[in-house]
Protein backbone atom coordinates (compact mmCIF):
# COMPACT_ATOMS: atom_id res chain seq x y z
CA UNK A 1 0.00 0.00 0.00
CA UNK A 2 2.91 2.43 0.51
CA UNK A 3 4.67 1.54 -2.62
CA UNK A 4 1.37 1.98 -3.97
CA UNK A 5 0.57 5.74 -2.86
CA UNK A 6 4.29 6.58 -3.56
CA UNK A 7 3.91 5.68 -7.35
CA UNK A 8 0.70 7.76 -7.59
CA UNK A 9 2.33 10.45 -5.59
CA UNK A 10 3.61 14.14 -7.89
CA UNK A 11 3.95 17.21 -7.45
CA UNK A 12 0.49 18.74 -7.98
CA UNK A 13 0.71 22.59 -8.89
CA UNK A 14 -2.86 23.28 -9.37
CA UNK A 15 -5.61 23.06 -7.03
CA UNK A 16 -9.20 23.76 -6.57
CA UNK A 17 -11.01 25.51 -3.98
CA UNK A 18 -11.89 23.04 -1.68
CA UNK A 19 -11.04 24.04 1.84
CA UNK A 20 -8.38 20.90 3.48
CA UNK A 21 -10.61 19.96 6.55
CA UNK A 22 -8.97 20.69 9.91
CA UNK A 23 -9.11 16.81 10.87
CA UNK A 24 -7.21 16.54 7.70
CA UNK A 25 -3.96 19.73 8.50
CA UNK A 26 -4.09 17.85 11.78
CA UNK A 27 -2.92 14.36 10.60
CA UNK A 28 -0.56 16.10 8.25
CA UNK A 29 1.21 18.32 11.67
CA UNK A 30 1.16 15.79 13.74
CA UNK A 31 2.99 13.71 11.05
CA UNK A 32 5.63 16.58 10.66
CA UNK A 33 6.09 16.41 14.66
CA UNK A 34 6.50 12.66 14.23
CA UNK A 35 9.27 13.23 11.68
CA UNK A 36 12.93 11.43 12.68
CA UNK A 37 15.61 14.06 12.83
CA UNK A 38 18.88 13.34 14.27
CA UNK A 39 19.58 12.90 17.94
CA UNK A 40 15.88 13.51 17.99
CA UNK A 41 17.04 17.26 18.40
CA UNK A 42 13.45 18.31 16.22
CA UNK A 43 15.06 21.38 15.12
CA UNK A 44 12.38 21.94 12.78
CA UNK A 45 9.29 24.51 13.36
CA UNK A 46 6.05 24.39 10.71
CA UNK A 47 4.69 27.55 10.09
CA UNK A 48 1.08 26.72 8.54
CA UNK A 49 -0.18 29.53 6.29
CA UNK A 50 -4.07 29.56 5.23
CA UNK A 51 -5.14 32.96 4.93
CA UNK A 52 -5.28 33.59 0.55
CA UNK A 53 -3.95 37.08 0.81
CA UNK A 54 -0.85 35.89 2.71
CA UNK A 55 -0.60 32.90 0.11
CA UNK A 56 -0.20 35.07 -2.51
CA UNK A 57 2.61 37.13 -1.10
CA UNK A 58 4.10 33.91 -0.19
CA UNK A 59 4.09 32.69 -3.85
CA UNK A 60 6.01 35.82 -4.57
CA UNK A 61 8.72 34.61 -3.04
CA UNK A 62 10.74 33.58 -5.71
CA UNK A 63 11.17 34.50 -8.99
CA UNK A 64 10.25 30.99 -10.52
CA UNK A 65 8.21 27.65 -9.03
CA UNK A 66 6.82 29.46 -6.14
CA UNK A 67 3.61 31.07 -8.03
CA UNK A 68 1.20 27.84 -7.92
CA UNK A 69 1.42 28.51 -3.82
CA UNK A 70 -1.35 31.54 -4.67
CA UNK A 71 -4.03 28.36 -5.45
CA UNK A 72 -3.29 26.32 -2.95
CA UNK A 73 -5.56 25.76 0.29
CA UNK A 74 -2.44 25.62 3.01
CA UNK A 75 1.18 26.50 2.83
CA UNK A 76 3.17 25.12 5.48
CA UNK A 77 6.44 27.05 5.72
CA UNK A 78 9.68 24.47 7.21
CA UNK A 79 12.13 26.41 9.01
CA UNK A 80 14.95 25.91 11.81
CA UNK A 81 17.16 26.86 14.51
CA UNK A 82 20.42 26.10 12.75
CA UNK A 83 22.35 26.34 16.22
CA UNK A 84 20.14 23.36 17.54
CA UNK A 85 21.83 20.80 14.96
CA UNK A 86 24.58 21.02 12.60
CA UNK A 87 21.92 18.48 9.86
CA UNK A 88 18.79 20.68 10.40
CA UNK A 89 18.92 21.03 6.75
CA UNK A 90 18.45 16.82 6.61
CA UNK A 91 16.01 16.94 9.16
CA UNK A 92 13.96 19.68 7.63
CA UNK A 93 13.96 17.67 4.29
CA UNK A 94 12.67 14.47 6.17
CA UNK A 95 10.17 16.61 7.81
CA UNK A 96 9.18 18.37 4.27
CA UNK A 97 8.41 14.76 2.88
CA UNK A 98 6.51 13.79 5.61
CA UNK A 99 4.16 16.12 5.08
CA UNK A 100 3.84 15.57 1.76
CA UNK A 101 3.36 12.03 2.27
CA UNK A 102 0.60 12.34 5.19
CA UNK A 103 -1.00 15.17 2.51
CA UNK A 104 -1.41 12.39 -0.31
CA UNK A 105 -2.09 9.09 2.34
CA UNK A 106 -5.47 11.86 2.74
CA UNK A 107 -6.22 12.29 -1.05
CA UNK A 108 -4.46 15.86 -0.82
CA UNK A 109 -1.87 16.91 -3.75
CA UNK A 110 1.38 18.95 -2.36
CA UNK A 111 4.35 20.46 -3.97
CA UNK A 112 7.59 21.30 -2.37
CA UNK A 113 8.65 24.88 -2.89
CA UNK A 114 12.53 25.45 -2.47
CA UNK A 115 12.93 28.30 -0.33
CA UNK A 116 16.76 28.23 1.05
CA UNK A 117 19.51 29.82 -1.01
CA UNK A 118 17.12 31.11 -3.53
CA UNK A 119 16.82 34.96 -4.24
CA UNK A 120 13.63 36.89 -4.15
CA UNK A 121 14.95 40.04 -6.18
CA UNK A 122 18.40 41.10 -7.01
CA UNK A 123 19.02 42.44 -3.10
CA UNK A 124 17.11 40.26 -0.69
CA UNK A 125 16.96 36.54 -0.32
CA UNK A 126 13.96 34.84 -0.68
CA UNK A 127 14.24 33.59 3.06
CA UNK A 128 14.71 36.81 4.13
CA UNK A 129 11.24 38.04 2.17
CA UNK A 130 9.05 35.02 4.09
CA UNK A 131 10.78 36.04 7.55
CA UNK A 132 10.25 39.60 7.18
CA UNK A 133 6.57 38.78 6.04
CA UNK A 134 5.59 35.79 8.59
CA UNK A 135 7.81 38.24 11.40
CA UNK A 136 9.60 34.77 11.53
CA UNK A 137 13.17 35.47 14.02
CA UNK A 138 15.97 35.84 12.87
CA UNK A 139 17.98 33.30 14.13
CA UNK A 140 15.84 30.25 11.61
CA UNK A 141 16.33 29.59 8.26
CA UNK A 142 13.52 28.50 6.01
CA UNK A 143 14.36 25.44 4.25
CA UNK A 144 11.05 25.23 1.91
CA UNK A 145 7.32 25.78 1.88
CA UNK A 146 4.70 22.52 1.26
CA UNK A 147 1.79 23.69 -0.88
CA UNK A 148 -1.03 21.23 -0.33
CA UNK A 149 -4.89 21.04 -1.40
CA UNK A 150 -7.23 19.31 -3.36
CA UNK A 151 -5.62 18.53 -6.76
CA UNK A 152 -7.43 20.07 -10.14
CA UNK A 153 -5.12 18.25 -12.21
CA UNK A 154 -4.45 14.44 -12.65
CA UNK A 155 -1.27 13.03 -13.32
CA UNK A 156 -0.26 9.67 -14.54
CA UNK A 157 1.20 7.34 -11.46
CA UNK A 158 5.01 6.55 -12.52
CA UNK A 159 5.52 3.51 -14.83
CA UNK A 160 7.72 0.84 -12.85
CA UNK A 161 9.23 0.04 -16.08
CA UNK A 162 10.69 3.52 -16.65
CA UNK A 163 12.39 3.74 -13.47
CA UNK A 164 16.09 4.87 -13.38
CA UNK A 165 17.64 1.20 -12.30
CA UNK A 166 20.57 2.23 -13.95
CA UNK A 167 21.00 4.13 -11.19
CA UNK A 168 20.91 1.38 -8.39
CA UNK A 169 24.15 -0.27 -7.79
CA UNK A 170 25.08 -3.48 -5.57
CA UNK A 171 28.28 -4.43 -3.88
CA UNK A 172 29.70 -1.46 -4.79
CA UNK A 173 29.61 1.13 -7.78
Amino acid sequence: MYYDMLKARRSIRKFSDREVEKEKLDIILKSALLSPSSRSIRPWEFVTVRDKETLKKLSESKHHGSSFLSDANLGIVVIADPEKCDVWVEDCSIASIIIQLAAESQGLGSCWIQIRERAHNETESAETYIKNMLGIPKKYCVLSIIAIGYPDEEKDAYDENRLPYDKLHFEGF
